[in-house]
């Protein structure tokens, strides 16, 4: 494998090592680049204390990230590069964070502190890799397994349980027994980590590649993080269009659904609103009555508790609520939808109701023809401005309150004259909507 470093990485090192220390690239950029993909980061660590390497690049701006635990920011080209000083975690004492830093000189002592195998790699140009746990073997096996005892890994941090989650499904990873047993073992202690840290890790993995096997087989880790999870899992669902339990349904439709953080959001929690609503017909079937606007209320709970920010919140609420939108079967009807809702809200729950439908059984997935025809009525919509809102009509409430409307009454006028028009009852000119009898 060659690894053709960016000039300013190389600068870095070629720094590092003149001026009479070991230095090496680090973790994430040496996995990526061995599985031929293009790091988002380089990192670097090096023998160097922070305050020789802030020495060696007095010339550059340096920026103090965390000089504490041996990091310091080197700006180059208006691109920052984090340098850490070799180093060996004290104890752990809040599953989290260590309690004390020791910087060390040798490059095993910092890389036997690493999370997982394929992140405890390190390279320089004259060394070649420095794999001491066989994290090579293991990216080429596509295997996610912990430095050293899983167990203790999991208790120094509790978030390397979402992180090792995370690795295999973007990756497309398994994860190895032990380190598997000990995420279920050890998966209360998500509770202790942050939830900010946790709804980073949480998107990132559901927009992995193999998303679907790991919520299949942690369903239990995930339902630490998201109590109202439990429930889904395993609930069976009656009736011959139903093909999966609730769990397993939701994680099929977040399979199949495009990469995307908000229809992978939205499909993870769209049918959470099932179980509270779940009964039985006279035929024994299962009905979820208004499991939709249910489930967005949850959604809207969950993410706020996750503290994801409030554009999210409100798109992949809005989205599970309205995630049981059926193509419409009129041009009409569907006009009646873009009242309320605008044209890309329309497409997107084209797309939803697609994944959807594709996890019931075999004889209810396809609706192509049903969205082909709703997608061209939107395009000939969109082409010749037809009139769906009420800011399209050619009267405005001051036209009405000339008329001798009121209060109220001004907005329900606009609306019946809105459906009027939709309708084909009457043309959308003012002439005409003036004289229309209500």
């Amino acid at each position: 494998m060659t690894f053709n470093l960016p000039k300013n990485v190389k600068l870095i090192l070629d720094r590092l090592e003149n001026a009479g220390f070991e230095a090496y690239c680090v973790g994430g950029c040496v996995r990526d680049t061995l599985m031929g993909l293009s790091p988002e980061d380089w990192d670097i660590t090096t023998s160097a204390l922070p305050e020789e390497t802030r020495a060696i690049f007095s010339d550059f701006k340096t920026i103090d990230t965390g000089l504490k635990h041996g990091t310091l920011t080197v700006v180059i080209d208006k691109m920052p590069f984090e340098i850490t000083t070799f180093r060996i975690d004290g104890d752990y004492d809040d599953n989290r964070h260590p309690k004390s830093i020791n910087f060390t000189d040798k490059i095993a002592n910092d890389l036997s502190r690493r999370d997982f195998t394929v992140n405890a790699l390190a390279f320089n140009p004259a060394t070649g890799i420095v794999d001491l746990f066989g994290g090579t073997t293991d990216i080429y096996n596509g295997i996610i397994k912990a430095v050293g005892d899983a167990h203790k890994r999991f208790n120094e941090d509790g978030l390397r349980i979402m992180r090792a989650l995370r690795f295999a499904s973007v990756l497309g990873f398994e994860i190895e027994k032990e380190t598997s047993f000990a995420i279920h073992t050890n998966k209360e202690l998500l509770k202790n980590i942050s939830a900010e840290r946790i709804a980073v890790e949480l998107t990132k993995l559901l927009c992995g590649k193999n998303a679907f096997r790991i919520l299949m087989d942690y369903a239990d880790v995930f339902a630490v993080i998201i109590p109202e999870i439990k429930p889904a899992i395993s609930f069976k669902q009656y009736g011959k269009k139903h093909a999966y339990d609730v769990w397993e349904h939701i994680c099929h439709t977040v399979d199949t659904i495009p990469q995307d953080r908000i229809l992978r959001l939205t499909m993870f929690l769209h049918d959470l609103g099932k179980v509270p609503t779940h009964k039985l017909n006279d035929k024994g079937d299962s009905t979820f009555k208004n499991h939709a606007a249910v489930g967005g209320e949850m959604a809207k709970e969950i993410l706020t508790r996750l503290k994801f920010d409030k554009k999210t919140i409100n798109r992949v609420s809005f989205l599970v609520g309205y995630h049981d939108f059926e193509p419409p079967e009129t041009k009409t009807e569907l006009k009646k939808h873009l009242k309320t809702k605008t044209p890309e809200d329309i497409r997107t729950l084209l797309v939803i109701k697609k994944s959807d439908r594709g996890a019931l059984s075999e004889s209810y997935r396809d609706i192509s023809k049903e969205t082909e025809q709703c997608l061209q009525w939107l395009r000939e919509i969109e082409e010749n401005n037809e009139c769906c809102k009420i800011s399209q009509l050619s009267v405005t409430g001051d036209d009405l309150l000339k008329k001798g409307y009121s209060g109220s009454d001004i907005g329900k006028a606009l609306n019946d004259l809105l459906n009027a028009v939709i309708e084909g009852k009457v043309e959308n000119t003012k002439t005409s909507l003036l004289t229309y009898q209500l």
